[in-house]
């Protein structure tokens, strides 16, 4: 797939920032890499470091380190990483007034610089903030989106490998709903190599799987002390990036604007679309069993709550 002419800006050079051009690079998604952030030297030494593992890994283009928003400018995609981390003992809504603003403030710095850019929000909380970027952005509902139902799945599938002593790779499973403690890992859905899971795992076992993945950020900032999940945040939010720039018309669980889809309306919320050179091309609907619907309902509540404290 060529990648000639492509622009990925990501604005954030803290763990999942750098994380993120890190696999950017890797992946060789765009022909321009640009790291932004707001502390002068931190994005040019990160950008610097990684444009030398070029020769490695094959990279033809180039990586940028810089403070100025000009630098960004006609931007494909923009991943924004930009805000407070979470802290043992934290919740994710405990960062959202102080994330707010951060997020407002790289918004309206994006639409003056990349007026066309689809936008991945990985900021914390991330079913509030995609919602920020959507109110102040102005841009069609398509080309913003939140990174989160990657992760989750991701997340529950490496689980479910575990306990199943299988490849990671061969195991399908989807978490919905809102990136955090009301999040929905369908256990019905899921599968190894085409067979159910409920056929292979007790149900004790997998509500502990599900518990396991609805905490599983927490688990990681209570082993790491000072910081939060890095390598694979930073990994899914290329993972999206790649699916719009290549157009690969991939099914992936992200938060996207929902107008009527499950019965849902005028929130930002974890479902399955189609990602491709628009953004969000559709969402994947299906039915749910009663339970549920009702589980997504909670996970609506709880984001309603969210889009509320923002005061937008």
């Amino acid at each position: 797939m060529s990648i000639d002419g492509s622009k990925l800006t990501i604005v954030g050079a803290g763990a999942v920032g750098t994380s993120a051009a890190h696999w950017a690079v890797s992946r060789k998604v765009a022909k321009e890499i640009v790291l932004l952030d707001v502390v002068e030297g931190i994005p040019q030494g990160k950008a610097l470091d990684i444009s030398q593992s070029a020769p490695l890994c094959g990279y033809h283009g180039s990586v940028i380190g810089t403070c100025n928003y000009k630098d960004t400018a006609g931007s494909d995609v923009v991943i924004v990483t930009a805000g407070l981390a979470r802290k043992p003992g934290m919740s994710r809504d405990d960062l959202l007034a102080k994330n707010v603003e951060i997020v407002k403030q790289v918004t309206e710095n994006i639409v003056a610089n990349s007026p066309d850019a689809v936008i991945i929000v990985v900021t914390n909380p991330i079913d509030a903030m995609v919602y920020t970027v959507f109110k102040v952005s102005g841009f069609p509902k398509n080309r913003v989106v939140g990174m989160a139902g990657v992760l989750d799945s991701a997340r529950y599938r490496t689980f479910l490998a575990q306990a199943l002593g299988v490849a990671p790779k061969d195991v399908t499973a989807l978490v919905m709903g809102i990136h955090g403690d009301n999040m929905l890992p369908l256990t019905r859905l899921a599968s190894v190599g085409g067979v159910p899971v409920e056929e292979l795992l007790s149900k004790e076992e997998l509500a502990k799987i599900v518990k396991r993945t609805q905490t599983g950020g927490g688990e990681i900032v209570q082993h790491l002390k000072t910081g939060s999940a890095f390598t694979t945040p930073g990994l899914c939010a290329i993972e999206m990036a790649q699916a719009i720039l290549f157009d690969e018309k991939r099914v992936l669980p992200c938060a996207a604007y929902l107008e009527g889809e499950f019965d849902i309306n005028g929130v930002f919320l974890g479902v399955p679309v189609v990602l491709g050179k628009e953004g969000v091309e559709r969402i994947v609907q299906f039915s749910l069993t009663q339970e549920e619907r009702l589980a997504l309902e909670k996970s609506v509540e709880a984001v309603k709550r969210q889009v509320d404290a923002t005061g937008l």
